[in-house]
């Protein structure tokens, strides 16, 4: 009988463990830094082989949908970053030049950052429905 104990305890020790480990692994891999275009290029040493969430304008004429995968730049205040879009999403209507956009993803050691996710919205949009509701 205390073979048998001995045998749960350590199957229900390993199962524990395991639970542990991938809820652990889990959890550092959903997590991403949040940074804008000119934090990304002081800190892309720091940030290079984990998943960021990087915020810019889209540079107007930049976005060229007949690569596979499409590429565009984003850029704040005089830095940019070529992105290439490598995820399975449908690029949202608002993705046009001079939008805002944030896209998660990491670089790549070309210098190029690889998006596997893209947010995008139209500032004079909000900013207008914001407007006519304040009069």
């Amino acid at each position: 009988m205390n073979g048998s104990r001995l045998k749960f305890v350590l199957g229900g020790v390993v199962i524990v463990g395991a639970l542990v480990w991938l809820g652990f692994v889990g959890y550092q891999e959903s997590k991403a830094y949040y940074v804008t275009v000119e934090e990304f290029s002081a800190m892309q040493g720091e940030l290079y082989g984990k998943t960021v969430k990087v915020a810019g304008d889209i540079v107007e004429g930049s976005i060229d949908r007949s690569r596979t995968p499409m590429e565009f730049v984003i850029s704040t205040r005089g830095k940019s970053l070529r992105v290439r879009y490598v995820g399975t999403d449908v690029i949202p209507d608002t993705f046009k030049d001079g939008s805002q956009a944030v896209v998660e993803g990491s670089v790549t050691p070309d210098g190029v950052f690889q998006a596997r996710h893209v947010e995008a919205k139209c500032a004079s949009k909000y900013e207008a429905e914001y407007e006519q509701r304040g009069k």
